[in-house]
């Protein structure tokens, strides 16, 4: 596996950034043919042991069973130190999004809900940016 620094932080990750999006509940989301916890988990250990450390999740993905499932497999396979994650947090309401974006409350909301998600915080570090 080939790595490189991150943007301009010192977090050093796998070119290959294994996407999660195909993880997750498909009962619990807006997509029909993600994968079960089982099958995901097997995905992400093989993808470590191929040295992916980077991985991209948002809370949208199945209703957060994607950030879930991802975070429980971290949990069991790779040192907290060693992997980074991605994610995306979401304007809470159509009127939020029309007006004003996400506001801070929201941000502060999903950096808790990410943490609680994976259940020990696997993120080495966040790089926030609001797109507006």
């Amino acid at each position: 596996m080939q790595y490189t620094k991150l943007g301009n932080s010192d977090l050093t990750v796998s070119r290959i950034c294994m996407g999660c999006m195909g993880f997750g509940d498909a009962k619990n989301g807006q997509h029909s043919w993600t994968l079960d916890e089982e099958h995901s988990r097997e995905i992400i250990r093989h993808g470590l042991e191929l040295g992916v450390n980077f991985f991209d999740t948002a809370i949208g993905y199945q209703s957060g069973t994607s950030e879930q499932y991802l975070g429980r497999a971290l949990r069991d396979f790779a040192p907290k130190d060693q992997v980074t994650v991605a994610t995306k947090f979401l304007p809470r309401t159509q009127q939020e999004i029309f007006f004003k974006g996400t506001e801070p409350k929201h941000i502060q909301y999903e950096k808790k809900y990410i943490y609680i998600s994976v259940l020990t915080p696997i993120m080495t570090g966040a790089i926030l940016r609001n797109y507006e």
